[in-house]
C-alpha cells in the first residue's frame, strides 16, 4: 500500500516546483507528494488514487488559476476525499476570497505566498493539519469494492460469486456517500451498476464472472497441455478427489464452472462432519480443502464450464465454454447438485432481489429486523434456519412434509425446537410471489385445506430438490432418468457390460460406461447426499484411477 498523498495544485511551473520541493523535504518519507498544474489534472490524479484504495492527507491548491480556481478544485475535491485537509495557497490581495472559502467551503487554512522560510510559515500549518488527519483517517483500502443497488440481482451474483471464491471485497450500496464518491472517481453513473474495482485501481462495468475471476487473481486457463487427471466440479467430491489424486503424485487440475464449494460451500453450519466437533461453515471446510489441494499441485481453475467429454485414444478431452480443451488420462465427474427451481408465478423475475437459491449468506446481515422465509425440509433448510435466526426478526421454514423427521437430522430438528426466532410451517407450500423491483409478498396454501394467505416478505430463501449438472453429457455417459451418472455394477445388466464398453473387465464401482472416466458424489446415481460420503468418494475413485493407469 503507498504511502498517504500530499497534493499539491498550482498552474505556476515555478510556484509548483517550489511548494513540491518544500513539502517533499518535510514530508516525503512518510507522504507521497503529488504534483499537478491545474484542477483538472489533480482531480483526475484524485480519481485515480481513488481507485486504487489509497488516502489523501492535505490538498494544497492555489487561488488564481485559469478554468478552475482553488476553491472550486478543493470543493470539487471534497466529494472524493472528505477528510482530506484542504489549504488554500494565496496572494495578499486574495485575503477576503480566502476568508470567504474558510467559512463557506470548509477550507481549513490559507497560506500567503510567499511562505519562506517555510520553518516558520508552512511546515507548523502542515504538521497541525496532518496531525489533525491521523486523528480521523479513513482505512486504506485493499480489498475489492463492489458499488450496486440493494435489489439489483447483477450486484448479488457479482457479491455471492466473490464471497464464495473467498475473494475479500467490500459493498457500497450506490446512493450512499462512498458509493457515489467511487462512482464519481470511476466516470460512473448509476445505470452502469454494478461496478467493480479491484485492488489495483481498475474499475470494472458489469464484468462477467470469467472477466471478474481474471482480475482477482483466479486461474482460470489451464497452465498445461495434458494432466494425469482432471477432476470436473469443485464440491467435496471433486475437492477430495483433487487432494488425493495431487498428494499422489498425479498432475491434476480441477475445473469449476463457479466457485468451489458446490451445495455444501453455501451451507451456513456443517456439524456433523467428522473432526469437527464445533462444526465448521461450508465456506470455511470449503477453503481448507481448496488450500489443501493447492498445497499438494493441483491446479484449480474457475469460470470454465465443461460442455463435452470426447475420447481421443487414450485421452479424454474436456471442452469448456469458453473455448479451452483439458486433455488428461482419466476424469472425475464430480459436479454435484443444484436446487431445483421453485416453479410458482412471480418468483423467476424476482431472483436475485428478494428471492435466492441456497443460502446466500451475504445477503444475512441485510436481513436484520426482518421476516425470512426459508422453503425445504432437509438438512440444507435447517441449517440455514439457524443461520438466518442470528440476523431476522423471525425464521419461517415452509416444509411440504407433515413433519422434519423424515428429511432433517435429529441434531437440527432439535436446535430448531429451542430457537423462539424460528416458526415451522408443515403441510405447507409457497403458491406465489409478489413484487415489482423486489419480493414483497408470498402466498401460502395450507395442502390439507387448500386454504390460501398472504404474508408480507422480501426474503425467499428455497432448498428444494436436486438437479444434477448432467445435461452436457447427453449421449456420453449412461444416466439414469433423473440424469444421475450410472456407474460400476449397475452398468452391468444381465452380465451385460455397457454399451460400447471394450475393456476385457466389467467397469470399476465407480467408473462410468467410458472407460478411465469416474462419478463421485452426489452426481452419481444411488450415491448418499452427504459431505462426508462425497469426500469419500472422491478420494475412492483417485484409487481406482490408479489402478486404471497401472492397467493401460
Amino acid at each position: 500500500m503507498a504511502n498517504p498523498a500530499i497534493v499539491t495544485v498550482d498552474d505556476d511551473p515555478a510556484v509548483s516546483r517550489a511548494v513540491a520541493r518544500d513539502v517533499r523535504r518535510r514530508y516525503g518519507q512518510e507522504y507521497r507528494v503529488v504534483r499537478a498544474s491545474s484542477g483538472g489534472e489533480a482531480l483526475d490524479a484524485l480519481k485515480e488514487i481513488k481507485l486504487r484504495g489509497e488516502q489523501v492527507a492535505v490538498l494544497l491548491a492555489d487561488y488564481r488559476m485559469p478554468q478552475m480556481n482553488g476553491i472550486q478544485f478543493l470543493e470539487a475535491a471534497m466529494d472524493l476525499f472528505p477528510l482530506a485537509r484542504r489549504v488554500l495557497l494565496t496572494a495578499y490581495a486574495d485575503t477576503e476570497a480566502a476568508i470567504d472559502a474558510i467559512n463557506l467551503v470548509d477550507v481549513d487554512h490559507y497560506l500567503l505566498k510567499p511562505w519562506h522560510p517555510p520553518e516558520e510559515k508552512l511546515y507548523p500549518v502542515l504538521d497541525s493539519l496532518i496531525e489533525a488527519w491521523r486523528a480521523t483517517p479513513a482505512s486504506p483500502e485493499t480489498d475489492t469494492r463492489v458499488v450496486g443497488h440493494r435489489w439489483s440481482a447483477e450486484s448479488f451474483e457479482i457479491r455471492d460469486f466473490l464471497a464464495r471464491n473467498m475473494v475479500p471485497y467490500r459493498w457500497y450500496l450506490s446512493d450512499e456517500p462512498e458509493g457515489r464518491r467511487l462512482l464519481a472517481a470511476a466516470g460512473s453513473t448509476e445505470s452502469e451498476i454494478p461496478l467493480v474495482i479491484t485492488p489495483d485501481g481498475k474499475s470494472l462495468v458489469r464484468p462477467s464472472e470469467a472477466e471478474l475471476a481474471t482480475h482477482v487473481g483466479l486461474t482460470t486457463t489451464p497452465a498445461a497441455d495434458f494432466y494425469d487427471l482432471a477432476v470436473v466440479g469443485a464440491g467435496p467430491g471433486g475437492l477430495g478427489a483433487a487432494v488425493y489424486g495431487a498428494s499422489e503424485g498425479l498432475r491434476t487440475v480441477l475445473v469449476e464452472r463457479r466457485a468451489t464449494g458446490g451445495q455444501a460451500g453455501q451451507s451456513s453450519r456443517i456439524e456433523n462432519y467428522l473432526g469437527f466437533p464445533d462444526g465448521v461453515s461450508g465456506a470455511q471446510l470449503t477453503d481448507r480443502a481448496r488450500r489443501q489441494a493447492q498445497r499438494f499441485g493441483a491446479e484449480i481453475l474457475t469460470t470454465q464450464d465443461v460442455t463435452c467429454l470426447d475420447v481421443r485414444g487414450s485421452a479424454r478431452v474436456l471442452t469448456c465454454a469458453g473455448g479451452p480443451q483439458i486433455a488428461a488420462h482419466t476424469v472425475i465427474l464430480a459436479t454435484g447438485v443444484s436446487y431445483r427451481l421453485l416453479a410458482v408465478p412471480g418468483l423467476a423475475e424476482l431472483t436475485g432481489r428478494g428471492v435466492y437459491y441456497g443460502s446466500a449468506a451475504t445477503e444475512a446481515p441485510a436481513c436484520a429486523g426482518a421476516d425470512v422465509y426459508i422453503v425445504g425440509g432437509a438438512n440444507s433448510a435447517g441449517q440455514a434456519a439457524v443461520y438466518f435466526s442470528r440476523y431476522a426478526q423471525r425464521v419461517h421454514l415452509v416444509v411440504r412434509g407433515e413433519s422434519l423427521v423424515q428429511s432433517m437430522s435429529a441434531y437440527l430438528i432439535d436446535q430448531i425446537e429451542a430457537i423462539g426466532r424460528i416458526q415451522v410451517h408443515t403441510c405447507t407450500e409457497v403458491v406465489a410471489g409478489h413484487g415489482q423491483e423486489h419480493l414483497e409478498g408470498l402466498t401460502l396454501r395450507d395442502r390439507h385445506s387448500g386454504q390460501t394467505r398472504e404474508v408480507d416478505a422480501s426474503w425467499l430463501f428455497v432448498f428444494i430438490g436436486a438437479e444434477p449438472h448432467t445435461g452436457w453429457l447427453d449421449g456420453m455417459v449412461e444416466r439414469d432418468r433423473q440424469g444421475f451418472v450410472v456407474t460400476g455394477p449397475d452398468l452391468v445388466i444381465g452380465g451385460k457390460r455397457p454399451a460400447g464398453w471394450r475393456l476385457d473387465r466389467d467397469p470399476y464401482h465407480l467408473e462410468t460406461s467410458i472407460a478411465g472416466v469416474f462419478a463421485a458424489g452426489d452426481v452419481r446415481a444411488n450415491s448418499v447426499k452427504r459431505v462426508a460420503s462425497a469426500v469419500g468418494e472422491g478420494a475412492m475413485a483417485v484409487t481406482l484411477v490408479h489402478r486404471y493407469l497401472e492397467s493401460q
